[in-house]
C-alpha cells in the first residue's frame, strides 16, 4: 500500500507537467495527492506504535525514527534547497530567506506546516503530522493510556468536526514568529529528555509536554487548518486501533468506532468547505486500506513489496525529479499523446531509478546502523523489554 500511495502522489504530481487536461478534468473530482497521503498515514497508524510497543522503550523507538526518517529527510532538503537558490523552475521561497535558522530549526522538528515555515520541499509537508503522531503515541505508551486507540480516534474525528463549528466563535491563533519555534523546541527537547528519564513524576510530566504542544499546534497553527489536521491524527489512530482489534488486545465494538472515523473526517471537510475531491480522496484512502487488509494472506508480485520498500525514497525525491524532467518536458500543449506517454514513462523509470538508488546507499545503510545504535542502547541501558500494562496473550498464528 505505501508503494501505491507513492505512485498516486507522484502521479498527482505530474499532471501539470504531462497532461493538464486531465487535472482541469479530474482534480475537482478527486484529489490522487490527497489519496495517496491518507494511505501513508493509514499504514503509519497501523505499524508505528506497534513499532514502539514490540520495542518496550521509548529510546530505542526514538533512535529507529531518527534513522529511518532524517538522513534520506536531509539529502531531499538539501537538494530541494539547492534547486531553490539554483531557481529550477522555483526560487526560494522569501520567508525561508528572511529566517534562516528559525526556518532550519522548524524543518529539524519536522513540525514546519505546523509552524507557519513553507516547506524546502512541497512533500515534506505530511511528516509535520508523522511527526506530530509520533509525539502523541510516545506520551499515551509512557502514560500507560496507549491501548485507547479507539476512543483516541473517535475523539480527534469529533474534534475535526467540532473545530468548524467552534471556529468561528474562538478564532485563535499562535503568535507569528520566531518565538513561537524556538518555544516549541525547547519545550520538546524538555520533554523528551524528562521521558527518558527513570523518575517516574518526570515521566508523566515530559508525557504530558509531549501530549499539549503537538495538540495546540494542531488546533491552533496548522496551515492546512485544524479540521483537516485533526482528521489526519484521527486516521492514524483509526490505524492503531485496526491493529489492536485484529491481535486481540481491542474487541469487536471497537470496530464502529474505526468505521466512524472516515464519516466524522469527511463530514469535518465537507463543513469546512473541502471540494468534492478532498471527500473523495479520503474515501477512497479508506476502501484502498480495507482491501489491503482483506488481501494481506493472499500471495502478491514481488514488485508491490519492491515499492513498498523505497516508497519513502518515491516520495521524497520524485519532485526534485519532476522538476528536471519538466525543464525537459517545456509546453506539454506542444506535445503529442504517444510523446506525451513516452515522457510519462521516463518520468516513471526517473522516479523509481532514483528511489531504488536512494534506498540502497542511503536508507537502508542508514537503518541497519539505526538497529546496531539501538541495540547498543539497550545493553547501556538495559530498558528493552519494558512495556506498561501489558495486554492479554494471544496464540500466535502462522502466516
Amino acid at each position: 500500500m505505501r508503494g501505491l500511495a507513492a505512485l498516486a502522489v507522484v502521479f498527482e504530481h505530474s499532471l501539470d507537467a504531462l497532461l493538464p487536461e486531465l487535472r482541469q478534468a479530474v482534480s475537482p473530482s478527486f484529489d490522487f495527492g490527497r489519496y495517496g497521503v491518507f494511505v501513508f498515514f493509514l499504514v503509519s497508524g497501523y505499524v508505528v506504535p506497534a513499532s514502539l510497543e514490540r520495542r518496550g522503550s521509548v529510546r530505542e523507538f526514538w533512535i529507529g525514527r531518527l534513522f529511518r526518517i532524517y538522513p534520506l529527510w536531509a539529502v531531499a532538503a538539501a537538494i530541494g534547497l539547492a534547486f531553490a537558490l539554483a531557481e529550477v523552475y522555483w526560487g526560494l521561497n522569501q520567508r525561508l530567506a528572511e529566517r534562516p535558522w528559525t526556518s532550519a530549526l522548524a524543518h529539524l522538528l519536522m513540525l514546519q506546516d505546523l509552524l507557519q515555515t513553507p516547506n524546502v520541499l512541497n512533500v515534506f509537508w505530511t511528516l509535520s503530522y508523522e511527526m506530530a503522531f509520533y509525539l502523541l503515541v510516545t506520551a499515551m505508551y509512557v502514560a500507560g493510556v496507549h491501548r485507547a486507540s479507539a476512543h483516541t480516534a473517535l475523539g480527534f474525528g469529533a474534534g475535526a468536526v467540532a473545530v468548524v463549528a467552534l471556529a468561528p466563535l474562538f478564532p485563535l491563533a499562535l503568535p507569528a514568529g520566531v518565538g513561537t519555534v524556538y518555544a516549541v523546541a525547547a519545550l520538546l527537547v524538555a520533554g523528551l529528555a524528562a521521558v527518558l528519564t527513570r523518575d517516574p513524576l518526570l515521566r508523566r510530566g515530559g508525557a504530558a509536554v509531549l501530549a499539549a504542544v503537538p495538540l495546540v499546534l494542531l488546533v491552533l497553527n496548522s496551515r492546512i487548518g485544524a479540521a483537516e489536521s485533526l482528521a489526519i491524527v484521527a486516521t492514524m489512530f483509526a490505524g492503531t486501533a485496526v491493529y489492536r482489534i485484529e491481535r486481540g488486545t481491542l474487541g469487536p465494538w471497537a470496530w464502529w468506532a474505526v468505521g466512524l472515523v472516515p464519516v466524522l473526517s469527511v463530514a469535518a471537510g465537507v463543513l469546512a468547505g473541502r471540494p468534492v475531491g478532498w471527500c473523495a480522496a479520503i474515501t477512497a484512502a479508506w476502501l484502498t486500506f480495507g482491501a489491503g487488509r482483506a488481501l494481506r494472506g493472499r500471495r502478491l508480485p514481488r514488485l508491490l513489496p519492491w515499492l513498498g520498500l523505497i516508497s519513502y525514497s518515491v516520495y521524497l525525491l520524485h519532485q526534485v525529479v519532476l522538476q528536471v524532467i519538466r525543464r525537459m518536458i517545456g509546453d506539454p500543449a506542444a506535445l503529442s499523446g504517444w510523446e506525451r506517454l513516452g515522457w510519462g514513462v521516463v518520468v516513471l523509470a526517473a522516479v523509481l531509478g532514483v528511489g531504488a538508488a536512494s534506498y540502497r546507499l542511503v536508507e537502508r545503510p542508514m537503518q541497519d546502523l539505526g538497529r546496531r545504535a539501538a541495540r547498543a542502547s539497550r545493553r547501556r541501558t538495559g530498558e528493552a523489554g519494558r512495556s506498561p500494562a501489558p495486554g492479554p496473550a494471544r496464540p500466535v498464528r502462522a502466516r
